[in-house]
């Protein structure tokens, strides 16, 4: 085996470790936000989501996901993508209400603009989910009780962003179950 091969064997390794170790404390966590996001939609609410740096794009996916579908059929869900730019703040002011969601995807790049929309979100009594990395330390303090902080436990860029997508992958498949109950297979 070269030492490239062995590398990349060595990323999939390290992919697989951080993901095992993760289930457990991050599965009651993602469950709570979960239920956040259930509350929103079957309240008639929407989710916004924004997102920093690689957050950015997994946003977008994630908005997606919501409104088309995940692994099975079902109706469209209340979901948008917010444009990762200055006016985020603007924009949670101009679209969210009281009962929605922002979902916040920290993952590097300049933070004042999720910041702002985090502020916006919290002035306008929407619960935000935000996804971030291991320390988490940008967001302590500024969220409440109802709010929901998922601290990825690795500050690895590539780690972050693999452990990100799995965050929000189950958090579509904890919704599907929770709208259209087990899958016959």
């Amino acid at each position: 085996m070269t030492m490239l091969e062995q590398r990349i064997q060595q990323q999939f390794f390290e992919g697989a470790d951080l993901k095992y170790q993760s289930a457990e404390p991050l599965g009651r966590i993602v469950a709570a936000a979960s239920q956040s996001l259930l509350h929103a939609i079957t309240a008639g609410g929407k989710v916004l989501v924004c997102g920093s740096g690689f957050g950015a794009p997994l946003a977008q996916h994630f908005a997606a996901v919501l409104m088309g579908r995940f692994e099975r059929e079902r109706p469209p869900l209340a979901a948008l993508a917010l444009a990762a730019d200055g006016a985020l703040g603007a924009a949670v002011q101009a679209l969210g209400a009281p009962g929605d969601v922002l979902v916040v995807l920290d993952a590097g790049g300049p933070h004042e603009a999720v910041l702002a929309a985090s502020d916006a979100a919290a002035a306008g009594e929407l619960t935000r989910i935000v996804l971030t990395d291991a320390s988490g330390a940008r967001w302590r303090g500024r969220l409440t009780d109802t709010d929901v902080l998922i601290p990825v436990p690795h500050d690895r860029p590539a780690r972050l962003m693999e452990l990100q997508l799995l965050a929000l992958h189950s958090l579509c498949d904890a919704l599907d179950l929770q709208l259209l109950g087990e899958q016959d297979t």
